[in-house]
């Protein structure tokens, strides 16, 4: 895939440690909740199969904004001290470059959902030197799900903990989808196929699983302004040759060589199919009720 960051599973260990130091610093766990290539490793922790890596490391804010200026200020002075810097462009990112025995530069991304704000808008956090977010519709969903997770780390031979709170599986899918619908990258279509085959089952009750459709609808609702976005990722996995499709089975002959690819093209195609079918149903439900 030809994708800005790499994605190997050492590069996920780079961009987790930073994370943890950013965590470390911050001293308790943030109020941010983490979203993007992260996550699905964390989702699909049951599964024998191998997430791509990620060196972006992703947050979403908006309980940090609510939190209020000294909250801002807490998570630039640990950002700071975990050797970010702001980028000299975009308020919403920062960057690394993880040492060790293997280097990388992790980009620390914010990204909020704010209603009075419009997309794409630059939110500039009061009482801080540099630091704001990226407004971003339907990253809000992270934070509308999510659970507090201890992430670990490998420090030089040590290992190294932080508390984070990491989004569910239904604010992961909609944020996601949400993505996937304003940008259109392959890292996106891969990510949403591989957590919909791959992820660890979810239960109510602890007794019945629910399938990832049933998931958002039991923790969210039937989101009405997702219905074009829903539409669309179904439309890129509609057949092989779909944009979706070819996404998730390049990168994940990658990752499995050897695979089939004409059966990772059908499981793409089937899960996806069953995803937004049962979603657009919910909502076409909705509408007429």
């Amino acid at each position: 895939m030809r994708e800005e960051e790499e994605r190997t599973g050492r590069a996920r260990r780079a961009a987790e440690l930073a994370l943890v130091r950013v965590c470390s610093h911050y001293g308790d766990r943030p109020n941010f909740v983490l979203l993007g290539g992260l996550v699905p490793a964390m989702l699909c922790s049951d599964s024998d199969r191998v997430h791509a890596g990620t060196t972006d490391v992703d947050v979403q804010v908006d309980l940090e904004i609510a939190g209020g200026a000294d909250h801002a200020r807490r998570l630039e002075i640990a950002l700071k001290n975990a050797d970010f810097r702001p980028d000299s462009e975009r308020v919403w990112r920062w960057e690394t470059v993880q040492g060790g025995g293997y280097k990388a530069v992790i980009k620390f991304e914010l990204l909020a959902d704010l209603a009075d704000q419009p997309q794409n808008a630059d939110i500039r956090f009061d009482d801080t030197d540099s630091l704001g977010a990226v407004n971003l519709r339907g990253t809000g969903y992270a934070s509308r799900d999510y659970a507090p997770r201890t992430v670990v780390a490998y420090d030089q031979g040590a290992t190294i903990t932080a508390e984070v709170n990491v989004t569910g599986l239904a604010g992961f899918l909609l944020a996601k989808t949400a993505a996937a619908y304003g940008r259109h990258k392959p890292k996106d279509y891969y990510d949403i196929a591989f957590v919909l085959l791959h992820h660890n089952e979810v239960f109510i009750d602890e007794a019945i699983p629910l399938d990832p459709a049933e998931v958002v609808l039991h923790r969210l609702g039937a989101p009405m302004e997702m219905r074009t976005a829903i539409e669309d990722l179904a439309a890129n996995f509609f057949d092989d040759r779909a944009a979706g499709v070819q996404a998730y089975v390049e990168q994940f002959l990658i990752n499995h060589p050897g695979s089939d690819a004409a059966t990772a093209a059908t499981d793409a195609q089937l899960v996806v199919a069953s995803f937004t079918t049962r979603l657009l149903d919910a909502l076409a439900r909705r509408r007429h009720s």
